[in-house]
């Protein structure tokens, strides 16, 4: 079995090492925070007293945090990963981060003959208490072979995209219509209520047509039409994806005006106090905005989840 540090233990990293540890793999952690790393002490890991710690003597090295700018300090920083990590080990990523930083620390890993993997995460963090995240990874056949059995033990879908930076790049592709759905819906169902029409005889007609999607039809009526706002990936977030994809888009010269449409519309909820819920709530930020009453399903809707 090979030795794994996990770096990064917040909402998704928490139960992806969890499963980890339950599958038996050797695990080391590290995080800021001392209770979360007690929790996963409690499981079976051990705890790691800094990055240089929880690096040593690892064969592959899971980050998984919040932005860029911190997996590239934690990463290749001067006390980083890849200032500690043996020649040969694997350094995946699973973070959202920009292509640009996983370009960069791809390059500096095959610098120092260690191997690097993106392999950022799909579903959201209710999926990965259960171990059914979906990754997207980018990776040489090699490495993704080696890191195959960690993701077999996180979660239950796995595409590999094409060489390191090809997850990344996929995950913003992904992002974009996920996140984007969720502003459309928003403003449809917005709409409709302003109508003062059936919510349950509207849904049947989207579900029936090319208008629907999959946050509308799968995601939604688990979440905010049965009144559940709870963050299962927040509206600050799905902010924070929508500014990584227009600086990848511009990067990359493709003008994305939708998304950047999109992205004010989620500046506007978070300004209004709405950050904080499920990304699904866009639906009630813009009914509140105008004044309308928010959709929801009624006890005995047939769109009931």
């Amino acid at each position: 079995m090979q030795k794994v540090g996990f770096i990064g233990l917040g909402r998704m990293g928490q139960p992806m090492a969890s499963n980890l540890v339950r599958k038996g793999f050797d695990l080391t952690v590290f995080d800021v925070n001392a209770d979360a790393v007690g929790r996963l002490v409690a499981l079976g890991a051990r705890k790691a007293a800094d990055v240089a710690h929880v690096v040593a003597g690892a064969d592959i090295v899971v980050t998984m945090l919040p932005n860029s700018a911190i997996v590239e300090k934690v990463v290749a920083g001067p006390e980083g990963v890849l200032a500690h990590a043996a020649r040969g080990a694997i350094v995946m990523d699973m973070s959202t981060v920009n292509p640009e930083t996983t370009d960069l620390l791809a390059r500096l890993a095959a610098e120092k003959g260690i191997g690097f993997v993106d392999a950022p995460v799909g579903r959201l963090a209710s999926h990965a208490d259960r171990g059914e995240s979906l990754f997207m990874v980018g990776g040489s056949d090699p490495d993704f072979a080696r890191v195959t059995p960690l993701l077999n033990a996180m979660g239950t879908t796995i595409y590999h995209c094409g060489g390191a930076g090809a997850g990344t790049r996929t995950k913003i592709v992904n992002n974009y219509l996920a996140v984007t759905s969720c502003q459309l819906n928003a403003e449809a169902l917005a709409l409709a209520q302003r109508f003062g029409l059936d919510l349950d005889c509207t849904l049947d007609v989207l579900y029936g047509t090319t208008a629907t999607n999959g946050q509308l039809k799968i995601a939604w009526p688990a979440k905010v039409l049965s009144g559940d706002i709870a963050p299962g990936f927040t509206i600050d977030l799905a902010h924070k994806d929508l500014t990584l994809i227009l600086e990848a888009a511009q990067a990359a010269k493709v003008p994305m005006p939708v998304a950047a449409a999109a992205r004010e519309a989620y500046s506007t909820a978070r300004a209004r106090g709405f950050g904080g819920n499920d990304f699904s709530a866009m639906a009630d930020a813009l009914c509140d905005t105008i004044g309308v009453e928010k959709p929801r399903l009624g006890p005995t809707s047939r769109h009931k989840p």
